[in-house]
């Protein structure tokens, strides 16, 4: 039995020893064949092509800008249409939602309050909203000049500011008529007892139909409204309140501080895009109204007109001699002055901070 038990024991060892040999000549045949395809798939995983690994990783979100304008879908605001259509936002990461406005929206409010991340408005209505301790700072000016004018038929005799002494001078109030306030200011006109300051509705009518002698008007729009309605340039007279000393900057870029703090890089980039989009509109307005037709409420507006805006708006975007590196620089004098005026004539109550109001810090990171 021992001797029968040994057997037994030697021929099972010998046929584990058989199977081993097997399977190691097996894996080593494995190996050998295999190797060089083996070596190939290492060398794929290790030294593929930028393309192909960009392909195999999960692209970056885009990351989401709210953008509120202060009125409806027009030539004043077409380099943000124009970025977003050529891709400039998305060149920079960026997915912006451009949110129109209108009569019953207070850009201030919609940033302030986290449904808008940055806002387009005039400086005279930030500063009141910073007063209010709403959590706003300018990040950029995009109008270096005002856009404001008195028009008046010559018929009315208002060759100067000076004339408008007795007369019936019209505008739309609600944080409009700060400028023409100064202006009286400057020819000591009481708005009260020496001249009928009323208001004006968003047409032109009145105008027009003779019931105001001087009307406000934006150089890119009402005044265009009128020259559209067949009264040519040499049959009117026109005050300007840059020529006057007294105008207030315009549209610009503004952010919630709390946002900003977190999204100083985001809010560059958006920055560096805008302007871009700004600089193509300037030098091809038929792009930029193709990009503001598009969004335009049909009926509203012609083309014809929205090409005209853009060129007007380019008047005050890059002024003549106006260096264009410094494109969305705050100029400390000019914002000075619109903080001057609004105080002046009660826009807001207490001299503007000006040092908190505003910021370059985030223009200088775009130039960048």
């Amino acid at each position: 039995m021992k001797r029968n038990k040994g057997k037994f024991h030697g021929g099972l060892l010998m046929a584990v020893m058989i199977m081993a040999i097997s399977l190691l000549a097996g894996c080593g045949g494995n190996n050998n064949n295999n190797a060089p395809a083996a070596e190939a798939t290492a060398g794929t995983g290790a030294s593929a092509s930028p393309e192909t690994a960009a392909a195999t990783e999960p692209a970056a979100e885009p990351v989401t800008v709210k953008l509120q304008l202060k009125w409806v879908p027009q030539a004043q605001f077409a380099g943000y249409f124009l970025a977003r259509d050529k891709g400039y936002y998305a060149e920079e990461g960026l997915n912006v939602e451009i949110l129109p406005g209108g009569p019953d929206i207070v850009p201030e409010q919609q940033v302030a309050g986290g449904s808008a991340d940055i806002g387009v408005d005039w400086v005279a209505s930030l500063l009141t909203s910073q007063e209010q301790e709403m959590p706003l700072v300018q990040i950029a000016q995009i109008y270096q000049k005002s856009g404001l004018v008195l028009v008046s038929k010559k018929e009315a005799g208002i060759s100067s500011a000076a004339d408008l002494k007795g007369k019936k001078v019209g505008n739309w109030m609600g944080g409009n008529e700060f400028e023409i306030l100064a202006l009286f200011d400057k020819y000591k006109l009481d708005s009260n007892k020496d001249l009928n300051f009323t208001k004006q509705g968003f047409t032109m009518d009145q105008f027009l139909g003779g019931e105001i002698d001087a009307a406000s008007a934006m150089t890119y729009n009402e005044y265009q409204v009128v020259l559209e309605s067949g009264i040519k340039t040499e049959e009117l007279n026109v005050i300007d309140m840059n020529d006057e000393g007294v105008a207030m900057l315009e549209d610009n870029l503004f952010a919630n501080k709390e946002w900003l703090a977190d999204n100083k890089e985001t809010a560059a980039k958006f920055v560096r895009a805008s302007l871009k989009g700004w600089k193509d509109a300037i030098a091809d307005p038929e792009a930029a109204v193709d990009s503001v037709m598009k969004l335009a409420e049909e009926g509203s507006t012609s083309r014809e007109h929205q090409l005209t805006m853009m060129t007007e708006v380019a008047k005050l975007i890059q002024p003549e001699g106006f260096d264009v590196s410094k494109l969305g620089y705050t100029d400390a004098a000019a914002f000075q002055q619109t903080a001057d005026i609004a105080l002046k004539f009660g826009v807001i109550k207490e001299a503007a901070n000006v040092e908190e109001a505003y910021t370059n810090e985030i223009v200088e990171m775009a130039a960048k």
